[in-house]
């Protein structure tokens, strides 16, 4: 296996073309990569920002074996490598003079990237954010529901939505993939977003799904205000979407959560999502990181 068995490129179109059928081969670990790459295709290449995204694919013997992407400012994602795959993606990336900020990945695939990108660029790292993949197994609703109801966010409440959805960001201590604008608008255009809402009509929590691809869609972002959290709204709304999209046929739905949270990996555990995978981000200093 060389660097060049690596195929890189910024045309979106190619690059599903390659790698589509091994991204949809496993929808849950490769969940992020199919929701981002249909944002951009329906959306457009810098719905994410205004530099091009960038693609890359593994081919051996007329074969994919992994992928990545990067839309930059933000992260590098790599699908689930070997110590060795992850070696000549290191050297593939420094031979294009790529700078990287910091990957996300699957534990032992972050693990090795982070090891084989020091040892080509002398970039030291940093653990961001630990997470872990969930998939919802056999739905169960929370008892006693808290008072209210959920109801799909419209138009209506775009201003809390780009509002609720920066506090989200600045909570979890990370950067918005998109502006939230952006965001709250694309939700808004296919019902991407269901509050709670209090018996008197007051929003209290969101939580929201991406788009249906390849079978699967994502609960993401779950919010609650600061002031309004412990009451069980976030387990409710999550449940209430969760069951809404299985109701539309959807058997396959997932969702991350931050394993430094331990009431929501608790809360989700108890709705009937199961783990899937562990996952790491880093951040990149020196050298070739930023």
């Amino acid at each position: 296996m060389r660097p060049d068995d690596w195929y890189c490129t910024q045309d979106l179109t190619g690059f599903l073309s390659h790698a589509g059928s091994f991204l949809r081969s496993r929808p849950d670990l490769h969940t992020v990569a199919l929701t981002v790459t249909e944002t951009l295709r329906t959306s457009g290449l810098r719905a994410y920002g205004d530099e091009a995204p960038v693609f890359g694919v593994l081919e051996l013997d007329g074969q994919v074996r992994a992928a990545y992407f990067r839309t930059p400012p933000y992260r590098l994602n790599v699908t689930p490598l070997t110590p060795a795959e992850a070696e000549t993606l290191a050297a593939h990336l420094v031979a294009l003079g790529h700078s990287v900020p910091g990957v996300i990945a699957a534990r032992d695939t972050a693990e090795a990237f982070v090891a084989a990108w020091r040892r080509h660029t002398g970039a030291r790292a940093a653990v961001s954010q630990r997470q872990r993949l969930y998939r919802l197994g056999n739905l169960t609703l929370p008892h006693p529901v808290p008072p209210g109801r959920a109801r799909v966010a419209g138009k209506e409440d775009r201003d809390r939505l780009i509002r609720w959805y920066g506090e989200f960001i600045e909570s979890v201590g990370d950067h918005a993939a998109r502006d939230a604008a952006g965001w709250a608008d694309s939700r808004i255009s296919y019902g991407g977003v269901t509050f709670w809402e209090g018996e008197d009509g007051t929003p209290l929590s969101m939580a929201g799904v991406t788009p249906l691809v390849a079978g699967q869609v994502r609960i993401a972002p779950v919010y609650t205000p600061a002031g309004l959290r412990g009451r069980g709204y976030a387990g409710a709304v999550t449940a209430q979407v969760s069951r809404a999209v299985l109701a539309s046929g959807v058997r396959e739905v997932l969702l991350f959560t931050d394993l430094a949270n331990q009431t929501s990996n608790s809360l989700y555990q108890r709705i009937g999502y199961r783990a899937v995978a562990d996952f790491t981000a880093y951040d990149f200093r020196g050298a070739r990181g930023f």
